[in-house]
């Protein structure tokens, strides 16, 4: 389990921070931010590479006065490569920026084929050991890198904490082996992208705009037509349950029996509320497995499919 400075637990959710700075002003932010503290949200994510710096800069401003009861991950080394020069640079500039000592969590922001883990590892080992940061974790990993930098780690006496994966009702993939593997590592699992680039939320269907109109990156990721038919279907059942979407989306990942705490964000706190009301929403079996059976699921890793 992820812990504060004063022991305070991660909550079920995670709020994601990439919005600040950018899409979210500095108003917008401190409202999304309060309304995650009033919901009991305890654990905030952000990284260097957000919105040139600016995410750091508000979470930490907006952070200060409950420091040592707040959990707050930065990532380094999505740009200039995972060697020691670049992450010691990277978390130099984010605790400037966030104005903290000591971060809670730091990610490697994706892996590196150009740097030998063990320097990776090295220098985790290393800003661990003086202080620098309590918990070691790993983003956008499969789940061989996760288990051959978690073996390295062992020989520096450290270990992966936890791991951020992409997860939605649209994006299985993390079932076939990062989740169960999270599991049997006793690691913490804080997926992205829980609704789907916002497909889960429905407005697209209606019309809407946002990430998937707006990134060509979100919109090759979500462009299958499936992925749209399953974000349908998803709305019929919200309607008929009465709640929003997002909601139900949000409440499904974090439904995996790996215990995992999703990320939710959004560029208002009027847009964040449909995903906060996930918060402590248990999906009973019935509807549970009627939300999962609007999207295949993945093969088994063996692709034994009568195994499945």
């Amino acid at each position: 389990m992820i812990h504060a400075l004063d022991g305070t637990p991660a909550s079920p959710l995670t709020f994601g921070t990439m919005q600040f700075g950018g899409n979210a002003d500095a108003s917008a932010s401190a409202a999304m931010w309060e309304a995650c503290r009033e919901a009991g949200i305890t654990h905030f994510d952000t990284a260097w590479v957000y919105t040139g710096g600016a995410s750091e800069e508000i979470t930490g401003k907006l952070a200060h006065a409950e420091r040592e009861s707040l959990i707050i991950a930065t990532k380094a080394a999505y740009t200039g490569g995972a060697g020691d020069t670049n992450i010691r640079a990277q978390v130099d500039t984010s605790r400037e920026r966030l104005g903290m000592d000591v971060l809670d969590i730091l990610y490697l922001h994706r892996f590196d084929d150009d740097t030998p883990l063990e320097e990776s590892f090295e220098t985790l080992a290393s800003l661990q050991s003086d202080g620098t940061i309590r918990y070691i974790g790993v983003s956008n990993f499969a789940a061989w890198q996760v288990m051959k930098a978690q073996s390295v780690a062992a020989t520096l006496g450290t270990r992966i904490d936890i791991i951020q994966p992409m997860y939605s009702l649209v994006k299985r993939q993390a079932e076939v082996e990062i989740l169960p593997m999270a599991q049997d590592q006793g690691l913490f699992v804080a997926p992205y992208s829980p609704l789907g680039g916002g497909l889960l939320t429905g407005k697209y269907a209606a019309g809407g705009s946002g990430r998937l109109t707006e990134d060509a990156r979100y919109n090759a990721r979500y462009a299958p037509e499936i992925m749209h038919e399953v974000a349908k279907g998803l709305s019929s059942i919200a309607q008929r349950e009465g709640v929003s979407p997002a909601t139900l989306a949000v409440a499904w990942a974090a439904s995996h029996r790996s215990r995992p705490a999703p990320i939710i964000s959004g560029r208002s706190a009027e847009q964040l509320a449909p995903s906060l009301a996930a918060s402590g929403m248990t999906l009973n079996a019935d509807l549970l497995a009627e939300i999962t059976a609007l999207s295949p699921a993945p093969a088994p890793a063996t692709d034994r499919l009568e195994e499945a």
